[in-house]
């Protein structure tokens, strides 16, 4: 985390979170509802990486043999070892346990406080940056980078990541409550939030809003078939961020593990 003292600090106006408060309880049921859905977080039960001179395999062709409730797609990403394409398929089951057992996912109230004003200042198109994955066993993939976010807060100044994720701006970022025990601890790979700036803006100087309240477990916290980036060092905050999603909760002792 890059931070210095501030001599000053934006904060975000009152109609910026009320319209964030507002919006909340929507987010909410549409962030619950999508994780159950017949190709949400929930019912990704497998992911498989074709070997490069294996015969090309259409979702149908991956669908055979499997019950009415799976969907299959196809997927493709560079091997972040070679740098040559893969092929791969996924299947999601609509029926699958962790959906069967699903619960919720917890969050804290919505707080006004983590409704940030913040100023993104793009740089160099050719820009990236090396986030280690999960799932990588240490192994990091350069991600670009259009631009650095930054912002204030308790008088100090932050400067954060956020890559490009197929023209979407995704923050993520690391606080003190990831792994900790207890209601006010949060999912121990950092979250994931999305900075609402279009592509078309990515080489525009301007202030964006990091509403905090809407910060989310990533994938990688509903299914292990999911392989997620994880926080850089300067994406980090030395304390706990109270605010936005916690944690998915099973019932009938399910565990993704």
């Amino acid at each position: 985390m890059t931070s210095t003292a501030s001599t000053g600090e934006l904060r975000a106006s009152t109609e910026q979170r009320e319209a964030a408060r507002f919006g909340w309880p929507e987010w909410r049921a549409a962030r619950l509802a999508s994780v159950v859905a017949p190709t949400g977080n929930l019912a990704l039960v497998e992911t498989r990486w074709l070997d490069s001179d294996a015969p090309a395999l259409s979702a149908e062709d991956a669908l055979v043999g499997q019950p009415d409730t799976v969907t299959a797609t196809v997927l493709a990403r560079t091997n972040a070892a070679t740098g040559q394409p893969e092929r791969g398929i996924r299947l999601w089951d609509a029926a699958s346990p962790s959906i069967m057992n699903f619960d919720s996912v917890t969050a804290w109230d919505f707080n006004p406080e983590w409704v940030v004003s913040a100023v993104f200042t793009p740089v160099d198109a050719d820009r990236t940056i090396p986030f280690e994955h999960i799932r990588d066993n240490g192994g990091t993939r350069d991600l670009v980078v259009p631009g650095d976010i930054t912002f204030t807060r308790d008088g100090v100044d932050y400067t954060f990541s956020a890559f490009d994720d197929d023209g979407t701006l995704l923050l993520v970022f690391g606080d003190a409550s990831n792994g900790a025990t207890g209601a006010d601890g949060s999912y121990e790979a950092g979250r994931f939030l999305f900075v609402h700036r279009d592509a078309s803006e990515f080489g525009v100087a301007g202030p964006v809003v990091l509403d905090f309240n809407r910060a989310f477990v990533p994938p990688c916290g509903f299914s292990i078939h999911y392989n997620c980036p994880l926080p850089p060092r300067n994406n980090r905050f030395s304390f706990p961020v109270e605010a936005g999603e916690k944690a998915v909760v099973f019932s009938g002792g399910h565990s993704l593990y």
